[in-house]
């Protein structure tokens, strides 16, 4: 019988760096990017996951988070819920004392997610390039410690966040997220917007793109 440490999933890259993205940014943190991701953001900045890795077994993968001095963890891809196998990392790591994070693009439903995973979920903009994809399920299968992100490309994607986050999410229990699509929209325009509407929401900022060449991989 096939343990689940012996399942394997496809790996694009794990490595140590500093959280830079959600409540949690700026926490030092090891990142598991798997492989694939049938989503074509435009401004996707890991197009080199979409395709390659290399397949790990899930214990290969823990030996070498182990070797990292973090308990925080996070899955990210790519879309790391295309891989059914996420699911028995997510399960190993919780076992054995790590907290987990999950960045997912909002497309799949997070239903078979450990509940105590910390989801950062995905809602997709229109400028996005790929509007309409998000799962709905999603807002009522969130849990009270997880969040939600909006990529914000245009005063146009602004308003529609506004009313997503109005009519869906003010209620709700989950941080909200608002980040400006680094390069495209400043972020002292997005700044101004929420706090001109008074929204309680969350600027958030790709901060590993300030401390390192945003070209960088690794980081």
């Amino acid at each position: 019988m096939t343990s689940d440490l012996d399942i394997k999933l496809q790996v694009t890259e794990i490595f140590h760096s500093i959280q830079g993205e959600s409540s949690h940014a700026g926490q030092p943190s090891t990142f598991v990017r798997l492989t694939g991701c049938s989503l074509r953001c435009g401004y996707c900045d890991t197009k080199y996951s979409y395709s390659g890795g290399h397949a790990m077994k899930i214990g290969e993968v823990l030996d070498k988070i182990s070797g990292y001095p973090t308990r925080l963890v996070e899955i990210t891809g790519g879309e790391p819920l295309e891989q059914d196998a996420s699911i028995h990392l997510m399960e190993q790591l919780l076992t054995t004392g790590y907290t987990v994070m999950v960045e997912t693009g909002g497309h799949v439903g997070i239903e078979r997610v450990p509940g105590s995973v910390i989801k950062i979920i995905d809602v997709k903009c229109p400028d996005s390039g790929e509007f309409g994809t998000f799962c709905m399920d999603n807002i009522r299968l969130a849990a009270p410690h997880d969040e939600f992100k909006f990529v914000i490309s245009s005063r146009a994607d602004y308003e529609w966040s506004r009313s997503f986050y109005n009519e869906k999410l003010e209620a709700q229990s989950q941080t909200v997220l608002f980040s400006p699509t680094f390069e495209v929209l400043p972020s002292v325009h997005l700044a101004e917007w929420i706090l001109s509407d008074g929204l309680r929401v969350r600027l958030g900022l790709q901060i590993h793109k300030h401390i390192w060449n945003p070209m960088l991989r690794g980081v």
